[in-house]
C-alpha cells in the first residue's frame, strides 16, 4: 500500500510503509510510529522509532496514547514523520487525527475529512471512532461527529451490507459504520490481530 502525505512532513502508511529505505531517504523521515503488535520496526541512522502496541479492536485503549503520540509528532523538527500500523486504515489513522486536533486545531469533523483526502480508504472500527469523540470532548468542550453503530442481523462474508446515509443534524456531522469489505488486495487484508470481536459491530465509516 502507498504512502499518504497528510502535511508537507507528516507521512501515514501501512508497515510496507517504513520498509522502503528509499522513500524514508527521500521524505527525510526521522520519526517513525509504529501502531502495530508484531511487525518489525527497521532501523536507520538517525531515524527514531516510537511504538505503539495496539491491536486493532474496539477495546483497544488506542486513546491512552493520543497526547504521547501527538506530542512526539509536533515536537520532531528534524525532518519527516511516517505513523503507520499493519494497513494504514484504522490505528494510524486514528492516531493522525488526534494529532490534527491537539496541534492543528481542527475539529475531529475536519481531521478526519483531512485524512481521508489524503488517503480515501481509512476506516477506523467503532470502539476508535468513541476514543476520538471523547478526546475531541476532553479539548474542545463538544462534539463535531456522531456516529451511529449499525448492527447487521445477518452479517454475509461476501456481500457486506450497506446503510443509508443519516442527514446531518445541527451543523453535526454523522458517520454511518458499515462492515468492512474481505474483498481487498493482499495488503489490505487485516492480520488476526486486526479482527474485531464478534463481527456484529461494524468496523468502518461512511459519510
Amino acid at each position: 500500500m502507498s504512502v499518504s502525505q497528510v502535511t508537507p512532513t507528516l507521512f501515514l502508511s501501512g508497515a510496507d510503509g517504513p520498509l522502503n529505505a528509499a522513500l524514508v531517504s527521500q521524505k527525510r523521515i526521522t520519526l517513525i510510529v509504529n501502531a502495530t503488535l508484531s511487525h518489525a520496526s527497521p532501523t536507520y541512522p538517525g531515524v527514531e522509532c516510537v511504538r505503539v502496541p495496539v491491536s486493532d479492536l474496539p477495546s483497544a485503549r488506542l486513546g491512552d496514547h493520543f497526547d504521547r503520540v501527538a506530542e512526539r509528532i509536533h515536537c520532531n523538527r528534524a525532518g519527516g514523520t511516517l505513523v503507520h500500523c499493519a494497513a494504514g486504515m484504522s490505528r494510524s489513522p486514528a492516531l493522525v487525527m488526534a494529532y490534527l486536533m491537539r496541534y492543528r486545531g481542527v475539529t475531529l469533523c475536519q481531521a478526519h475529512r483531512w485524512v481521508q483526502e489524503s488517503r480515501p480508504y481509512v476506516r477506523l472500527n467503532a470502539g476508535f471512532w468513541d476514543q476520538l469523540l471523547q478526546y475531541e470532548r476532553r479539548l474542545y468542550g463538544r462534539n463535531t461527529v456522531r456516529v451511529a453503530a449499525v448492527e447487521d442481523a445477518t452479517p454475509t462474508p461476501r456481500t457486506p451490507r450497506m446503510t443509508r446515509s443519516v442527514q446531518p443534524q445541527q451543523q453535526t456531522t454523522w458517520f454511518t459504520h458499515v462492515p468492512r469489505s474481505p474483498l481487498m488486495s493482499r495488503s489490505h487484508k487485516m492480520t488476526s490481530e486486526n479482527k474485531s470481536r464478534g463481527g456484529a459491530k461494524s468496523s468502518s465509516i461512511k459519510v
